[in-house]
């Protein structure tokens, strides 16, 4: 199994359990995932000093559960909340910093991704509206951000992660 992580946080995104594919741009993964419904890991209030009171009757509370996108809740991503501007700055940040990276790690690939980022980045704010983002565990505010959009049947969710701002290591 594959895991992949944001090369500037190192956060775990996705695995390759998920349904991927490589943008035809070959700017992002393309990572579909399932909407599911999870149970929430009951505590019992005992265990933590809570004392029922005599006059309520026990209720028995149930265990919540949490309704998400699996990619999300395998890899504990968290939402990160942008205006159309905001995500502009970010991203033009974000652009700078794998261009960094690909100098020292992969000087070949920086023309191809310096031509293709603004088709990739218009990709993303030409339906921006419909879009979510999700960062890793950490919140790395200079770490990579995952755009959520669903298929064109409404159900269907999906994730794009900037392909050059990732590592694969092999579990």
């Amino acid at each position: 199994m594959l895991i992949f992580r944001d090369i500037i946080s190192e956060d775990e995104l996705f695995s390759d359990n998920f349904k991927m594919k490589v943008s035809e741009d070959g700017m992002f993964y393309e990572v579909e995932g399932t909407r599911v419904t999870r149970k929430n890991d009951g505590i019992d209030g005992a265990l933590i000093g809570a004392n029922a009171s005599a006059e309520d009757a026990e209720e028995g509370t149930e265990e919540g559960t949490v309704t998400d996108v699996d990619i999300i809740l395998n890899h504990n991503l968290q939402p990160s909340a942008f205006s159309k501007k905001s995500y502009m700055v970010y991203v033009k940040d974000y652009m700078k910093a794998i261009k960094s990276h690909l100098e020292e790690h992969n000087p070949e690939r920086v023309a191809d991704f310096m031509k293709a980022a603004p088709a990739a980045i218009k990709r993303i704010t030409s339906d921006f509206d419909n879009f979510q983002f999700y960062s890793g565990s950490t919140m790395n505010p200079a770490g990579i951000v995952g755009a959520l959009n669903y298929r064109e049947d409404g159900i269907t969710p999906y994730m794009l992660f900037f392909k050059d701002g990732l590592l694969s290591e092999k579990c």
